[in-house]
């Protein structure tokens, strides 16, 4: 079973790298652009999207206010792309938001933003996976039928993608990716050649549709809170952007300098597909509802469109103006669009393992998120992120608009705080700066922070205040319970570090040494493990040695010390009394009444085990010794020693394990004394 495992393994995954292979991993920035930005640059395929959808809620004509709402976002999205390239130069170890926070806001500052990227990446993956469905769905009606089941399957694929390392997800997502940019710029550019230069008029599927208004003569207020719905929807659009300041590490040298140039080219390129979707449809009269509300809300010639309807997406049916339905381009276009919003996860299988390895390194998260796997990725937080992802596929069934709800809050309380803490960044290092040109440099990047923080906040108040009811809460409930959980994570691993340290001065205390040591060898029959076991024992000269055995049965018992006798072995043979036929708790009867008796000695018990070549012979062996060592592990002053012994069905893995443990030594970087994959407040006794 292990060898076939193994050959999975190795099939999915590829073979395990080392260490000083680390370097060959590192992006250039062609590859860079599609691992990091396919987030940002997908979500044209339905930030425009929301906003319409929002603002049909007060009818058709608020699609008026679209054009100023696009605006809102597009300098929201340009304030934040310059920000952050204050953040890649200032904060190049890809701690991002989380280490920008902690350094100038502190600890707690730093962990709000941790537990906010935390759940909106798992949100990308989600809302991305769920949308890309959408789009497959349209065309195939067994994909819709079946949306969580297939976007848990996506998700699942891009893990095992993952798992084989950032360079070769990044080299398997390039194509796709860049195909996608083309396309839409493309579509985006021509659609604009046939208005402005042909005069032609552009004509969406749903143009002729009309849309029954859910909220009719709207109050001036709600009226500005629906537009604050559609800007904090459409603001959408800026998840990803912080993902290149937590990748920083990833970049080739000049590491920071190619992060900044990336953030650049993708900020650039997504405001200009966002901004020529939202105008084609406009221009084309696309028309979107609420999905929820479609079938009754669209009319189709007057007639409500009914429960089988299905909206186009705006990207499809720009798509179809532009090119016409069923034409090359217009088939191309859906795919890649699909396609890219299945990889814009991506961002998420990228960002989320780094930050909870810094965090691991930090103690704020277990320290096994620091680990790396075969293929020098941090494969534990990969697979921690494609479980949330999965459960939040299922728990909302793959639906889009009430996932979105949730999205954002988290991204904006971290460019929120971030933005915030650059300011207190260059602040601080004005107070030690003397040049003028250094000076003056410090100033308007400071200000570039001040405003970016400023119009982030802005937004993240609009967000909280418009999405709170419609599902923002349960985001503002999951952040303060993973912040209160790093909190206690760290808590534990203080006091753990606190209770085995030991002070500078502190020398052996001959008397705090064990007055004696009493060995105890546990027999269930007399075979080659036994004696084993009583030879290893022997060999460590303890005080007393002695071998103990269990009554169960009587007849057993005393052919056991029959045969103990007429062997000769020197040891003495103990039979502990047990009349409701227990093992466990008759041992750990005698071994309290040895330390009872002398509280200073130390009780060693050695327990013969079988090492076993097949996992179904674990089944069959070695129970009672694992839950006897479960038990015996909480009496102090007890030390508990295994003596193993080989069958010949482990002979098949020696090899195997050697070659895994000289892997398994790459993997795990040695820190200190203790390797750093063994908590160091394990306890030493099993």
């Amino acid at each position: 079973m292990s060898k076939v495992t193994d050959l999975v393994k190795r099939l999915f995954i590829g073979r395990a790298l080392r260490s000083t292979q680390l370097h060959e991993q590192l992006l250039p920035k062609r590859i860079a652009l599609p691992v990091f930005a396919s987030d940002a640059l997908s979500s044209v395929a339905y930030a425009p999207q929301e906003i319409l959808v929002i603002l049909s809620i007060a009818g058709v004509s608020f699609y008026g206010f679209a054009p100023w709402v696009a605006a809102a976002v597009v300098v929201v999205m340009l304030t934040v792309v310059a920000s952050y390239r204050q953040n890649v130069h200032a904060y190049p170890s890809g701690g991002g938001d989380y280490e920008v926070a902690t350094v100038n806001l502190g600890q707690n500052a730093g962990l709000t933003v941790a537990s906010a990227l935390m759940v909106d990446y798992i949100l990308t993956v989600a809302v991305s996976v769920a949308n890309g469905v959408d789009y497959v769905g349209a065309t195939i009606p067994y994909v819709a039928e079946h949306k969580p089941q297939i976007a848990i399957l996506i998700v699942v694929l891009l893990t095992i993608v993952n798992l084989r390392g950032i360079r070769e997800s990044g080299a398997a997502f390039a194509i796709p990716t860049y195909t996608f940019m083309f396309a839409v710029i493309g579509l985006v550019l021509w659609g604009g050649f046939r208005l402005l230069v042909l005069g032609d008029e552009l004509r969406a599927p749903t143009a002729g549709y009309q849309i029954i208004s859910e909220q009719s003569n709207l109050a001036s207020l709600a009226a500005v809170f629906l537009i604050l719905r559609a800007f904090s929807s459409g603001c959408a659009a800026l998840t990803g952007v912080e993902a290149i300041s937590n990748g920083v590490p990833a970049f080739r040298k000049p590491k920071s300098k190619n992060a900044a140039t990336t953030l650049l080219m993708m900020g650039l390129i997504a405001i200009t597909m966002f901004v020529g979707i939202i105008t084609l449809g406009l221009a084309s009269g696309v028309k979107l509802a609420d999905p929820a509300t479609a079938a009754t809300s669209v009319l189709i010639n007057g007639r409500p469109a009914g429960p089988g309807y299905n909206q186009p997406p705006i990207i499809a049916q720009v798509a179809e103006a532009v090119f016409g339905s069923g034409s090359v381009f217009f088939v191309v276009i859906a795919a890649v669009t699909a396609l890219i919003l299945f990889l814009a996860a991506n961002t998420a299988f990228n960002g989320f393992p780094v930050l909870g390895a810094i965090l691991a390194q930090d103690r704020f998260l277990p320290r096994q998120l620091h680990n790396r796997g075969d293929r020098l990725a941090f494969s534990n937080g990969i697979v921690i992120l494609a479980a949330g992802a999965c459960l939040l596929l299922w728990g909302f069934q793959a639906d889009v608009s009430r996932l979105l709800n949730l999205y954002i809050v988290g991204v904006f309380v971290s460019f929120t705080l971030s933005q915030t803490g650059m300011v207190r960044h260059w602040t601080r290092h004005l107070r030690g700066e003397s040049e003028p040109p250094a000076r003056a440099r410090m100033r308007r990047s400071r200000v570039i922070n001040f405003f970016g923080g400023v119009m982030t906040g802005l937004v993240l108040v609009v967000v909280l205040l418009t999405k709170f009811t419609h599902g923002a809460w349960i985001v503002c409930v999951a952040m303060p319970v993973l912040f209160l959980m790093m909190k206690a994570i760290r808590r534990h691993y203080d006091n753990v570090s606190q209770e085995l340290a030991i002070a500078e001065d502190t020398q052996v205390d001959e008397s705090m040494l064990p007055a004696r040591n009493h060995a105890v060898v546990l027999v269930s029959k007399i075979h080659k493990p036994t004696l084993r076991a009583l030879s290893y024992a022997r060999a460590t000269r303890p005080s007393t040695l002695e071998a103990v055995t269990v009554g169960v049965e009587g007849e057993e018992a005393r052919a056991l010390q029959e045969e103990w006798e007429r062997r000769g072995i020197a040891v003495p043979l103990k039979t502990l009394d047990s009349p409701y036929r227990e093992i466990t708790r008759p041992i750990l009867e005698y071994v309290k009444s040895l330390r009872r008796r002398s509280p200073r000695d130390v009780v060693t018990v050695y327990i013969p085990e079988y090492v076993v070549g097949h996992w179904w012979e674990h089944l069959l062996h070695n129970q009672s010794a694992l839950r006897l060592k479960g038990r015996l592990l909480f009496q102090p002053g007890v030390m508990v020693t295994s003596v193993p012994w080989q069958l010949h069905s482990a002979d098949r893995l020696k090899s195997r394990r050697a070659q895994r443990a000289a892997a398994t030594a790459v993997r795990r970087p040695w820190s200190g004394g203790v390797p750093q994959g063994m908590d160091r407040g394990q306890d030493t006794k099993a």
